[in-house]
């Protein structure tokens, strides 16, 4: 029996005639996915276009009339600007702080939540309610009910305390990066926490329960096999901290208003876009964050992806 130049054509295999039912199936598999992705581009892509062009204008809401292409003029303006480098300083200061303090009491609260005892899922949830909250009621809570001078609970304690006489601090006005770091710290702790209590409820018990046969004390343990194990965990909370953190707007105007030393990169963006209207250097701003937040996310997402391949390999 003899085939047909197209059926041999079609059995050799790797040829495209094989692989187009392969492709259709591949297509048809893809297809409910087209209108997520369409809304995506639309709703992420084509703003984030249409802020890249705009950075390179000198473009002033103001005088509309006088838009002229400026090439690069507008970021080499951001980045030697005092007021602008002023708020990169405090962008990367506020970041690292709050990421490392809540790092670590995450890490403490981790440990706690890792042992039995009773009652720990009423703290687990009391524990987790911080990060529930959404940032604006946060940064309100902390302005209203803690650091007001007159009527907040930290100068009311303090009342309390030491008596008419004692000193009632304003909290924002004497030290205000401190108050915004302070009210960023108590919402992400809870953030730091999950993760680690995820990688700490993912060790090998076996392996723990056989290094106390063999003598090790709890800091041996912590030091030789827990904290190795959180390594991945760590840097995953980092990565994503430092995202948001980079990113956070609502502390800063809620809190201080961006006074005070206190402006971080965002603020200082809408500053510029809403107060000045300067549209160009706002977004040449705006583009120079999302390349630094999207560097972030990269090293976040190897991450993820190294997590879950040590997972799939156990």
């Amino acid at each position: 029996m003899t085939l047909t130049t197209e059926a041999r054509v079609a059995a050799v295999p790797g040829r495209p005639a094989a692989r187009r039912p392969d492709r259709i199936r591949a297509w048809a598999t893809r297809a409910p996915l087209l209108p997520a992705l369409i809304f995506m581009i639309v709703v992420t892509q084509l703003p984030f276009v249409a802020t890249l062009v705009i950075s390179f204008f000198d473009w002033n809401a103001l005088y509309p009339e006088d838009r002229r292409f400026a090439g690069l003029a507008n970021y080499g303006e951001v980045l030697s600007d005092p007021d602008l480098r002023n708020s990169v300083w405090t962008t990367i200061l506020l970041t690292v702080t709050v990421v490392l303090v809540s790092l670590l009491l995450g890490l403490l609260l981790a440990l706690l939540l890792d042992r039995r005892f009773r009652g720990r899922a009423a703290v687990r949830t009391m524990l987790i309610a911080p990060f529930l909250l959404v940032p604006i009621a946060a940064a309100l809570l902390w302005k209203h009910v803690l650091f007001n001078p007159e009527y907040g609970l930290f100068n009311g304690i303090l009342n309390a305390i030491g008596g008419e006489g004692a000193a009632q601090p304003d909290w924002i006005s004497e030290m205000p990066l401190t108050a915004v770091e302070a009210a960023l710290i108590w919402q992400w702790t809870p953030f730091m926490m999950l993760i680690l209590l995820a990688g700490l409820q993912s060790r090998d018990p076996q392996l723990v329960e056989a290094a106390r046969m063999d003598g090790a004390s709890d800091w041996q343990v912590f030091v030789h096999i827990t904290l190795p194990h959180l390594r991945r965990y760590l840097e995953l909370g980092v990565l994503l901290g430092s995202i948001y953190i980079v990113q956070n707007f609502d502390a800063v105007f809620t809190i201080t208003s961006g006074g005070l030393g206190t402006a971080n990169l965002p603020y200082t963006i809408y500053q510029t876009f809403y107060q000045a209207h300067e549209n160009g250097l706002a977004s040449a701003a705006g583009v120079i964050v999302v390349i630094g937040s999207i560097i972030l996310a990269t090293f976040a997402l190897r991450v993820v992806s190294s997590l879950f391949r040590e997972e799939v390999s156990r």
